[in-house]
């Protein structure tokens, strides 16, 4: 009896694991590409007033518009844990007024392209990969027009700065099947500033140094191959 039961057990988890699904192995070589839904959500401020000669109120701050958009990952694995990642996105915002200019539109309809790398290390748990990863980033900010409430201050021209920062990066794969296919869940955090300046013919009228430092938080499906 106990041999016979022995052999039925033996049986059983040969037919598991043959019928149990194959994962599919991250490895050098590999390309990995993924599509995501992403919100992108500044927590910046600004840090210092270069130039200020409108007279802005005490308690003055602004505070950047939350927006989500496509976006698209692309990793190449040069190691069996290792890869590098680039993004290609374009995520437009708002600037507002808060404290003592409260709901004054500042700058209407800024792009912001936040070109990234980031080097990533995978743990490979079975079918569930998470990872964390790093690199740097340059934020091309382009197309940004006066706000509705910004002529009221004698403003008709703003320009933002295109800047340099790092971003940190977590995340996590889960593998749906054998042929690589996948749900992702990634977290960004940036840490990066811009250089706001307000003018009028003349010149200058008000000069701002933000830090922007937004998360960016995704969500898609990816394949790899």
């Amino acid at each position: 009896m106990k041999f016979h039961n022995a052999a039925l057990s033996a049986a059983f988890a040969a037919t598991l694991v043959t019928f149990a699904p194959s994962v599919a192995a991250q490895e050098a070589g590999d390309v990995q590409v993924r599509a995501f839904v992403t919100g992108v959500l500044p927590d910046g401020e600004i840090t210092d007033v270069v130039v200020d000669t409108i007279g802005v109120p005490v308690g003055t701050q602004t505070e950047a518009s939350d927006s989500v958009v496509p976006t698209i990952a692309a990793e190449y694995f040069i190691a069996d844990n290792f890869s590098i990642e680039t993004i290609c996105c374009v995520t437009p915002h708002d600037v507002n007024g808060t404290g003592a200019i409260a709901g004054v539109e500042l700058i209407d309809n800024a792009i912001i392209l936040p070109a990234t790398v980031t080097a990533k290390y995978h743990f490979d748990l079975g079918g569930i990969k998470p990872y964390v990863g790093a690199g740097p980033a340059y934020f091309f900010i382009f197309s940004e027009n006066v706000g509705s409430g910004a002529p009221a201050l004698g403003i008709n021209d703003v320009d933002l700065s295109d800047e340099f920062g790092v971003a940190l990066q977590a995340g996590v794969d889960f593998d749906l099947n054998d042929n690589g296919l996948m749900l992702s869940l990634d977290a960004k955090r940036y840490f990066i500033g811009t250089t706001a300046t307000f003018s009028d013919n003349n010149g200058i009228l008000l000069q701002t140094e933000h830090d922007l430092d937004p998360w960016v938080l995704s969500a898609g499906l990816g394949i790899r191959f």
